[in-house]
């Protein structure tokens, strides 16, 4: 598993003070860089500035709900590349689908187990390096080949 940089930013967003808090606590101990946001104007904005790594979304948002923020953000090239796990109390299949269908790339029910959502984090976060490093690799192999007669 890739290890974890100082670079690895990620983005809680959730309009519950304590729901925040909680998941604030419990990356607390990582290296990661923390930001918050509390609705999803805010977590587009915060993404627009500082380009997170993964976003921690919460599905019920005012303003605009996680699945729209999703939505938007796979929509833009410059953002749907961002890891998306959703967090959300709902517990019905159809939300689940309705999460896939957005664009999120995982989705944790609460309550929030920390063991389940700091192996999700790191997962993501390696998983999405790797990828990186792979195109990286494939884009100098192509221009290595368009170089040779």
């Amino acid at each position: 598993m890739a290890a974890v940089t100082q670079s690895d930013r990620v983005l809680i967003a959730d309009d519950n003070p304590q729901g925040l808090e909680l998941l604030e606590a419990y990356l607390s101990e990582t290296d990661y860089e923390i930001r918050t946001a509390t609705d999803g104007e805010d977590t587009l904005r915060k993404v627009a500035d500082w380009h997170p790594d993964l976003i921690l979304l919460d599905i019920m948002m005012p303003k605009i709900s996680g699945f729209e923020v999703c939505k938007r953000l796979r929509a833009d090239p410059a953002t749907a590349d961002i890891v998306v796990l959703m967090v959300t109390a709902l517990d019905q299949p159809i939300d689940s689908e309705r999460a896939v269908e957005a664009g999120a790339n995982d989705f944790l029910t609460k309550p929030i187990n920390k063991t389940e959502l700091l192996l999700r984090v790191r997962s993501a976060l390696a998983s999405r390096s790797q990828k990186g490093a792979l195109s990286q690799t494939l884009a100098y192999m192509e221009g290595v080949e368009r170089e040779q007669p």
